[in-house]
């Protein structure tokens, strides 16, 4: 049975961040807010967790997961940024976008898109969000919390309870969520390529 941490979503407490990070470390699958819906995480390139999540959502192999960072340093690991587009993130982050990215060698093999060698990362503008990554230290991996069936994203806490707490190691309740999916930005090559429109305002992409 998952363990369930009511936290702040403006004033996060430290405590229960550092239990949360914790459990991320030792291997747990977590359901967290975003600034769109609530979202799975697990630790980097954990092929268990990954499984897990999977078999959560019921995702086949070539689903694509996100790397939520905490800042642009993280991003700079992981995908290869010029200074061009170095300033394209800076300017729509933190928040509701998506931006798929040619991904470094730091990023394991099970994160990436299997033939062009991408990788989906996001900053999301959320204090919990902020606090787990910040204390965790690195990017979470990450994908949005669809149940089979649904079209959108879960955005309460309690009813994640009811329907997961026997698959999870952690849900936090960070209050509702945003129903409304990211947007997802192709900035592979600019001019970006707009993939999906979600909560993000994609007309300054255009």
């Amino acid at each position: 049975m998952s363990q369930f941490f009511q936290i702040h979503p403006d004033n996060p407490q430290d405590r229960l961040i550092r239990q949360a990070v914790e459990i991320l470390r030792k291997g747990g699958v977590i359901a967290y807010p975003t600034d769109s819906g609530y979202a799975l995480g697990c630790h980097l390139g954990d092929k268990k967790a990954v499984e897990r999540i999977k078999r959560i959502r019921q995702l086949d192999q070539k689903h694509n997961f996100t790397l939520v960072c905490g800042d642009l340093s993280d991003i700079s690991t992981y995908a290869k940024v010029d200074n061009s587009l170095y300033r394209l993130l800076k300017a729509h982050t933190p928040g509701p976008y998506t931006f798929i990215l040619n991904a470094t060698t730091e990023v394991p093999r099970l994160l990436l898109h299997p033939k062009r060698r991408s990788i989906g990362v996001r900053i999301p503008e959320h204090a919990i969000t902020l606090a787990l990554l910040e204390q965790f230290g690195e990017p979470i991996m990450s994908t949005t919390l669809i149940l089979p069936g649904d079209e959108h994203p879960q955005t309460d806490p309690y009813e994640i309870r009811d329907v997961l707490e026997h698959a999870l190691d952690l849900i936090i309740d960070g209050g509702a969520c945003s129903m409304d999916v990211t947007s997802v930005v192709d900035v592979r090559e600019l001019p970006p390529t707009v993939i999906r429109e979600g909560k993000g305002d994609v007309s300054v992409f255009e």
